[in-house]
């Protein structure tokens, strides 16, 4: 019984420095840091693509970026690519966007393997529209 007592305290220490010793960041989930056209924003020309960038590298598997419009159709080209000297950061083509609000979902795998959604909006608006909404 003292045996198996001594073995298992060396084993929770062993754990413990184990625990303690490795980054924090290995346990950090991918944390979206921007985007173009911005979150929440109003543009006056269509985007010719949707980037977004994370806080920490995301795998090249499992990655999925959609634009949908205000009516739920997917409207983006369906070509999610990750850029190739920075692997933050992934992106879709779009055909030219008439006025709406779109919503941008996305899917990633971080470093710690973890699947990582999420979603913002930007909306589409004519020139003189967004002219009025600056003043």
């Amino acid at each position: 019984m003292k045996h198996f007592r001594a073995i298992r305290n060396t084993l929770m220490l062993l754990m413990q420095i184990v625990l303690i010793t490795l980054p924090s960041a290995a346990f950090a989930h991918a944390i979206l840091v921007e985007s173009e056209p911005k979150a929440e924003s109003i543009v006056n020309t269509s985007p010719d693509q949707v980037s977004i960038w994370f806080n920490e590298n995301v795998a090249s598997e499992f990655k999925s970026l959609a634009v949908i419009n205000s009516a739920g159709k997917r409207v983006d080209n369906n070509d999610v690519r990750q850029a190739a000297l920075d692997r933050s950061h992934i992106f879709a083509t779009t055909p030219e966007l008439p006025p709406d609000t779109y919503t941008v979902r996305y899917r990633v795998m971080s470093a710690d393997t973890h699947i990582v959604t999420g979603r913002f909006t930007f909306t589409v608006t004519t020139p003189d529209k967004a002219e009025l909404q600056a003043d």
